[in-house]
C-alpha cells in the first residue's frame, strides 16, 4: 500500500481561477474555455432563461418529475444559449439544436458556408448544483463534473466500469486517497467518452487513463484503438474542495482559459 503522506495524495493541480469574461470574445484554434456558473438562480433570471429555450427543450424541462431537476435543466440549458450566442453574435432564442447519435448536441444553421454550426463545439456537465460549459473552435471537447462521494467510491462499483489497470492502480492506494482519485478517474473516462460522443455504447473497461497520484492526467490507452491516445488531449480540472473535474479535448494540448458567471 502507499503511504498516506503528501506524496500518496491525488495532485490538486494548479487552483483555476475563475475570472469574470469580457465583453468581446474570441476564441482561438488553440484554446479552450471552460465556464462556471451555479444552478440556482431567482425566478426572474430563470424565467428569462427559459424563454431562450425551445419547444423540445421546454417540453423535457416540464417532463421532469421534481422542481428542482425542472429549474436546473433550465437554468443550465439557459446559460449555455447565452454563452454560445455571446461567441457568435446571435439571440440565444435563435440558435438551433441538433443531436448525434448517442445525444451529444451540436450547432446548426449559424450562418456559416457549410450551414452546419461546426466551427463552435461545446459539451456541458453538472452535478451538485455547479454546472461546467466547455467551448472551442474546431475541436471536439467533452467535459464532466463530479461531486465526490464517498460512498459511491467503492471496488464494486470499480470493478464494473474500470479497465483492469485502473483497478489494479486504486487497490495500490489506501482508503484515505481513494474516494478522490475514483472520481478523478471517472470523470476523466466520462470527459473521454463525451468528446467522442460515444455514449455508454463504448465500454468503460477497454481504455484505461492515468490514476496514480502525482501523475499527469493522460489517456493511456484504448482497446483497438491505438492512434486514440494521440487523438486527445486530457486535462484535470482543480474545481475546490468537494468536487473533481476533467476536460478532454481533440488535438494537441490547448490553452485554457477559465470563466464565472456567477
Amino acid at each position: 500500500m502507499i503511504e498516506t503522506d503528501d506524496s500518496a495524495r491525488p495532485d490538486p493541480g494548479i487552483p483555476l481561477e475563475w475570472e469574470w469574461p469580457p465583453d468581446q470574445l474570441t476564441l482561438e484554434d488553440d484554446e479552450v474555455h471552460v465556464w462556471r456558473a451555479e444552478l440556482d438562480a431567482p425566478e426572474a433570471v430563470i424565467h428569462q432563461l427559459r424563454q431562450t429555450l425551445d419547444p423540445a427543450e421546454i417540453a423535457r424541462a416540464d417532463r421532469f418529475h421534481f422542481e428542482k431537476d425542472r429549474r436546473q435543466f433550465v437554468i443550465g440549458r439557459g446559460l449555455l444559449r447565452t454563452i454560445l450566442g455571446r461567441y457568435l453574435n446571435l439571440k440565444p432564442h435563435t440558435l438551433r439544436f441538433g443531436y448525434a447519435m448517442q445525444g451529444k448536441p451540436f450547432l446548426m444553421g449559424i450562418g456559416d458556408s457549410s450551414n452546419d454550426g461546426s466551427s463552435c463545439r461545446f459539451n456541458l456537465s453538472h452535478s451538485a448544483g455547479v454546472v461546467l460549459i466547455a467551448v472551442t473552435a474546431n475541436r471536439e471537447p467533452g467535459i464532466d463534473l463530479e461531486r465526490i462521494r464517498p460512498e459511491f467510491a467503492n471496488e464494486t462499483i470499480a470493478e464494473e466500469f474500470f479497465s483492469s489497470q485502473e483497478i489494479a492502480a486504486l487497490r495500490g492506494l489506501t482508503a484515505y486517497v481513494q474516494p478522490e482519485v475514483f472520481f478523478n478517474c471517472w470523470t476523466r473516462k466520462e470527459a473521454y467518452l463525451k468528446a467522442r460522443a460515444d455514449g455508454l455504447s463504448f465500454p468503460l473497461g477497454q481504455f484505461s487513463v492515468s490514476l496514480i497520484p502525482g501523475e499527469p492526467a493522460a489517456l493511456l490507452s484504448v482497446h483497438g484503438e491505438p492512434d486514440e491516445v494521440a487523438r486527445w488531449s486530457l486535462l484535470h480540472l482543480n474545481l475546490g474542495t468537494g468536487y473533481v473535474g476533467a476536460l478532454v479535448v481533440e488535438g494537441p494540448r490547448p490553452r485554457l482559459r477559465t470563466f464565472r458567471l456567477c
